[in-house]
């Protein structure tokens, strides 16, 4: 797809548009990290002091705006972090244009296994080199004598691979809109300047939905008179 040429070409949609494009992305990192809570904050506006783990897979999704008068609808994974749910997981990244890996800042091992998360990815998206990647350090809500990972080593993590990082709290809603709002405008710019393309068959980006037009109904005449016999 052919970048725009100014901005006045994205200024709004339609009115009977109601999202320009769906992205797909999925969530990953180990268990208990918040990958959950982060959703349920972003898409409910709410926040659960205790959760339940994730068996399998979860579905959320969200309307965002990406630039003046531009929606998107991101249709979101939430996946189970425990081992014996991965083979699950895996099948999700074949359809994800967007991958967010989430670590718990109190959590030193949560940390040091991203690079096996980042990898499981790599192996399993089928556009590696045109997904999207962000890192996220959740609960950072967290007094800093709970904190086992420094914001610096989070930000070195991220700019040896080249992808966005933020720190983020649920509980606190720290940072949450931003984390969705960075992801889904890096992949439309991508979109945009034709980086990234609606590929059939691929779920990870796909057309919008408009909302049909009103419908004409054809009356008759009320002022034709039977005729009898």
């Amino acid at each position: 797809m052919a970048a725009a040429s100014n901005s006045e070409e994205l200024t709004g949609l339609p009115p009977e548009v109601i999202w320009e494009y769906q992205f797909r992305l999925i969530l990953v990192g180990d268990s208990t990290v918040g990958k959950s809570s982060l959703l349920r904050r972003f898409c409910d506006g709410k926040f659960d002091e205790v959760s339940d783990p994730t068996v399998g897979v979860d579905f959320y999704a969200r309307l965002i705006e990406v630039a003046p008068g531009r929606r998107v609808k991101l249709q979101l994974w939430d996946t189970a972090g425990q081992e014996r749910f991965r083979s699950i997981t895996t099948s999700y990244y074949r359809n994800s244009v967007g991958v967010m890996l989430v670590y718990d800042i109190s959590n030193r091992q949560s940390f040091e296994n991203l690079q096996e998360w980042l990898m499981e990815a790599q192996e399993n998206v089928i556009y590696p080199h045109a997904t999207t990647y962000m890192i996220v350090g959740h609960k950072a809500d967290l007094p800093e004598d709970k904190r086992e990972v420094l914001k610096e080593e989070g930000e070195r993590f991220s700019r040896a691979y080249g992808m966005a990082f933020i720190e983020t709290s649920a509980k606190a809603c720290i940072n949450v809109e931003a984390a969705f709002s960075v992801m889904a405008k890096e992949i439309y710019v991508k979109l945009q300047e034709g980086d990234l393309s609606i590929v059939e068959g691929w779920d990870g980006i796909k057309g919008g939905f408009s909302a049909p037009r009103e419908s004409l109904r054809l009356e008759e005449n009320k002022s034709k008179q039977s005729m009898c016999c």
